[in-house]
């Protein structure tokens, strides 16, 4: 029996497992799935049971970035309304099993999209246009959740989302720059501009803060059946028009320098217009000030690409591949700022 890898305890686990009441069949053991960019994701399994275990990632913590029990909570949350979602199975929000908050769920068979060569595998252009429409209309399923009726109207705070989104992610960026940053002036005009013209929130809902194919487990067979969203750690009380912006800017065909050979990012996907058309079909939801929208999803993810630059300057345990990434940060502060002068 494999009683430990990098990060995961299995004795410990085990014997919290045990005490939790959690049935067990045989010896317990686990694969290494993902992680190094964000939290870290174990297969565990015994004889009888699989189950998907995430915890921080060993470098670079962010906390809020990194939350085990909002996960937690927000799936626990969703179980039984139109999203799909694992089923919780148990949470340690402190570092007294396994050395780390860790959290939980049962494991879903299925398949995970997230390069073009596994885009190209679901079929023609047909078949992926129908499995998005799957996706999108999953996505407005979440944004109609009453969070009072599933235990989450504490999930986040109700009002102020974008003001806070343009404030932490032009905080953020102060801590990830470079020293004499070559993008320096054109993202400080973009966050002058989207801080000058912040519309009211459309409404407010559960959002995911990251939802695209890659965080989602779609149906071996039949990738229109969504089975399972994953990778919960950005989600809040929020805006959601926020939320379907966010999906169609990781189209954009940067987001290549973030996630090599990006499905989202394939010419084989709609274009961004027509994933935003489809989700104000799907969400029965006018798309209002969505300009802006866009602009703060680029922003985002600009500011996010030279995050994950800067961790890989400074040693901070993320993948291999992101030495290039920063280049990524100008054309997508231009898209922003494009965006707004439409």
């Amino acid at each position: 029996m494999k009683t430990s890898l990098e990060g995961l305890d299995l004795d410990a686990l085990d014997r919290h497992l045990r005490d939790v009441g959690i049935p067990r069949t045989g010896d317990l053991r686990a694969e290494f799935i993902s992680g190094g960019r964000s939290n870290m994701t174990f297969l565990v399994f015994d004889d009888a049971s699989k189950w998907v275990l995430r915890r921080p990632p060993l470098h670079g913590l962010t906390p809020s970035a990194h939350d085990m029990a909002r996960e937690y909570k927000v799936v626990a949350g969703l179980y039984d309304t139109p999203v799909p979602v694992a089923r919780a199975v148990t949470l340690r929000n402190d570092d007294s099993v396994i050395g780390a908050p860790f959290q939980m769920v049962e494991y879903v068979a299925g398949r995970v999209v997230r390069h073009t060569s596994e885009l190209e595998a679901l079929g023609d252009e047909d078949a992926i246009s129908d499995c998005v429409d799957a996706l999108i209309k999953v996505l407005a399923d979440l944004h109609a959740v009453d969070p009072d009726a599933v235990g989450l109207g504490a999930f986040g705070k109700a009002s102020g989302y974008l003001e806070r989104q343009v404030r932490r992610w032009g905080g953020q960026w102060e801590l990830v720059r470079r020293e004499n940053d070559p993008f320096d002036a054109d993202v400080g005009r973009l966050h002058s501009v989207l801080a000058e013209s912040i519309p009211p929130q459309s409404r407010s809902s559960i959002v995911h803060g990251d939802y695209c194919i890659d965080n989602t487990m779609l149906d071996e067979n039949d990738a229109t059946k969504v089975l399972a969203v994953l990778d919960w750690e950005m989600s809040t009380l929020g805006d959601p028009l926020s939320d379907a912006a966010l999906m169609c800017v990781y189209r954009h065909e940067m987001f290549n320098m973030i996630h090599a050979s990006s499905a989202w990012a394939s010419p084989l996907m709609p274009q961004a217009d027509d994933l935003a058309n489809r989700y104000s079909v799907a969400a029965e939801s006018a798309l209002d000030n969505w300009d802006f929208y866009m602009a703060l999803g680029y922003f985002k993810v600009a500011i996010i690409a030279a995050g994950i630059a800067y961790r890989a300057r400074v040693g901070g345990g993320v993948a291999a591949d992101t030495d290039q990434v920063d280049k990524a940060v100008g054309p997508l502060v231009a898209a922003g700022l494009s965006a707004l002068k439409r």
